[in-house]
């Protein structure tokens, strides 16, 4: 009787070159995000228009902004658990159908209470997506590359968030502000389509499940080379092959402080973020700068996260967090620098925003990728929907506060200024987080370091 053979699924992953595959995927997972960019930033441009159109005050559309955010916290971990049972394509594909649906579907609305409801479920949607394309990305990327894989693809959220700009101001004129949820709802639609005939299924996940005959077929389409015989075993040595979740396995060993200190990097990013991408439009149309200057400091704040997206790539790969720490520190007097400058220079205020969307996008790539790096397979996107889920609550908070903090008429520079002291805490607790895993971000964290075995140490493959 011939031996079994066993073959060790993740070296396969990190040690196959990228290829026509990888890019394939890449792609998808960047069109995926596309559409999420759209999303968050389209709220922020209709705000005036709605103000205009519906007679209310600006503090009166924290309620809408905030309910998407609200729908993701219940999103996140909801569709994070899904994805784990049931495949990261399938809850991909689900969560474009519902946030397209609802997103098209605010084109109808009339009040601030339609809105907020179409909002929250449009939210519910949206929280399938990051926990989800995460993990399936991270397990098809080799170690080596894991970060820069995750960070290009989250790149798509600054490319899609620039486009609001330049469209409300082409369209919406024409066809008021409809035109934006119009297209901000068609697009995923499309995007799943698209993703229901050529996304691939995680392979790590399809090994953890024991669906032999798809981890069959899907490292042949890796890599043609290969070929498997009827004996062949699939494992997956260094990570904890399949469990049941439970939200204990999240402070388990190591993850007892390194998943409190990445939910607590995901509040502060966010409640910043939120913030600039939320309150800058209007803030700076109080302030009385032209529409054009307006549309252009979004598109800077996006064009910036991009570029700092591409920096920290490899730097995240080769030491883990601790380029982020320096992001942290560098925000504080960016963006407290945004509002005054918007009083004295426009050309210099974009600059600052160009430098604020470097540091607090780059920020928030690089924690993406981190919730992708640190979590098990059997675990994944259930790790990930849980972090963001808790980052929405620093969402939430930012969104909140700044209505409120608007609605007390502070002035805009101190309004900046109050929105950079975050970051500060946010640089203490990256450097904590840095240095408490600082060799081990490559190794799911509670699980002993196993040297992953080579190709040439597995036994031969039929």
């Amino acid at each position: 009787m011939a031996a079994e053979q066993v073959v060790d699924v993740a070296a396969l992953v990190d040690q196959r070159r990228l290829n026509g595959f990888s890019l394939r995927l890449v792609v998808f997972a960047f069109l995926i995000v596309v559409s999420d960019g759209f999303d968050i930033n389209t709220v922020a441009y209709v705000g005036p228009q709605l103000i205009r159109d519906w007679h209310i005050a600006a503090a009166d559309l924290t309620t809408p902004f905030i309910a998407s955010l609200v729908g993701i916290l219940f999103g996140a971990p909801l569709f994070g658990y899904i994805g784990d049972r049931h495949g990261r394509k399938l809850t991909i594909v689900l969560s474009l159908l519902v946030y397209g649906v609802f997103t098209w579907a605010a084109v109808l609305c009339r009040s601030v209470p339609e809105l907020t409801a179409v909002r929250f479920l449009t939210g519910v949607g949206l929280g399938a997506l990051f926990p989800n394309i995460i993990a399936l990305v991270a397990e098809f990327a080799p170690r080596r590359l894991r970060g820069t894989m995750i960070i290009l693809m989250f790149t798509g959220v600054s490319f899609g968030g620039a486009a609001p700009g330049p469209i409300s101001a082409w369209l919406v004129p024409a066809h008021g502000w409809q035109i934006l949820f119009a297209i901000g709802g068609i697009f995923p639609l499309v995007v799943a389509a698209l993703c229901l005939l050529g996304l691939p299924e995680s392979v790590k996940y399809l090994t953890v499940k024991g669906r032999r005959d798809r981890v069959v077929r899907l490292l042949t389409a890796m890599r043609g080379d290969l070929r498997f015989g009827p004996d062949t075993r699939f494992v997956i040595e260094d990570e904890r092959q399949a469990v049941r979740f439970s939200p204990k396995l999240l402070f388990a060993g190591r993850l007892a402080l390194i998943t409190p200190l990445v939910w607590l990097l995901f509040i502060i990013n966010l409640m910043g973020y939120f913030f600039l991408i939320s309150w800058t439009p209007t803030l700076l149309a109080s302030a009385h700068l032209p529409p054009t200057e307006v549309a252009l400091a979004n598109t800077a704040f996006q064009i910036g996260g991009i570029l700092g997206g591409w920096s920290i790539c490899r730097p995240m790969d080769r030491f883990g967090a601790a380029p982020l720490t320096v992001l942290f520190v560098l925000a504080v007097p960016i963006i407290g620098l945004v509002g005054y400058l918007s009083t004295i220079s426009a050309p210099l205020m974009l600059i600052f925003v160009l430098l604020a969307g470097f540091c607090v996008l780059g920020i928030q790539f690089g924690i993406n990728a981190l919730s992708g790096m640190i979590y098990p397979t059997s675990f994944r996107s259930n790790g990930s929907g849980w972090a963001f889920a808790a980052g929405r609550a620093g969402a939430v908070a930012g969104l909140f506060i700044g209505g409120r903090l608007i609605a007390l008429h502070i002035a805009i520079p101190a309004l900046y200024v109050l929105a950079a002291l975050p970051f500060v805490a946010g640089a203490i607790a990256c450097h904590l987080l840095s240095r408490a895993y600082a060799t081990e971000f490559r190794i799911a964290a509670g699980v002993p370091a196993v040297q992953p075995r080579t190709l040439a140490d597995s036994p031969p493959v039929a």
